[in-house]
């Protein structure tokens, strides 16, 4: 007779966590719409896009720190943390490439 193995757990996702996540697709949503616009503008974009990178920036650096505080919670689940900080890495990698290409002519 096979015993049944349940495991019964009051472990919950980290709402830091998931709000991380969130922040990380919103920072990127952003940043792409504002990349595919310049590409199709050719460069020339009005500088609402620079300042919607700049709030993407804001946007990532709250992300990673909500997704490291996330982490540090015990009792919880920490996939939506490790998702939110590197989606909010991620969109700070490419906006670190955008400036270091602008600022050196690449």
């Amino acid at each position: 007779m096979k015993k049944n193995s349940y495991i019964f757990t009051n472990k919950e996702h980290s709402r830091k966590g998931i709000m991380s996540t969130i922040l990380g697709i919103i920072s990127l949503a952003t940043l792409a719409y504002a990349i595919i616009m310049s590409y199709r503008q050719a460069g020339d974009i009005p500088r609402q896009y620079g300042a919607a990178a700049m709030l993407v920036m804001i946007f990532a650096f709250a992300g990673i720190v909500l997704g490291v505080i996330s982490k540090t919670e015990r009792d919880k689940y920490y996939l939506f943390s490790y998702l939110g900080v590197g989606l909010n890495v991620l969109v700070l990698a490419v906006i670190s490439m955008i400036l270091y290409a602008g600022a050196y002519g690449l």
